[in-house]
């Protein structure tokens, strides 16, 4: 997806939900101010804030006490999208 397609279809303030690959799910919610928070959706994963950025080939993200992170996402179905990292499947975003 292009930079100005993410900030379109995900970093609008509507929550989505997120999967890592081992499975955990979270509440994310991106705002167009640059912020970002995440909710677990169970009793794994802690809850978290950070901000975020575009670059020129997807999003950057800075969690707080974390180093920042570059990412690309890739469509992969109807309402279902890979988040990669250095072409590394990190996470399943659904909406």
């Amino acid at each position: 997806m292009a930079p100005s397609d993410i900030q379109a279809t995900f970093f609008n303030g509507q929550p989505f939900t997120a999967s890592t690959v081992d499975g955990t799910q979270f509440k994310m919610t991106f705002t167009a101010d640059g912020k970002m928070i995440r909710e677990p959706l169970a009793h794994t994963g802690y809850r978290n804030n950070g901000t975020w950025k575009l670059d020129a080939k997807g999003f950057c993200t800075t969690w707080k006490q974390a180093k920042p992170s570059c990412f690309t996402i890739i469509a992969h179905g109807e309402n279902k999208w890979s988040v990669q990292k250095d072409a590394t499947v990190v996470a399943t975003w659904i909406k």
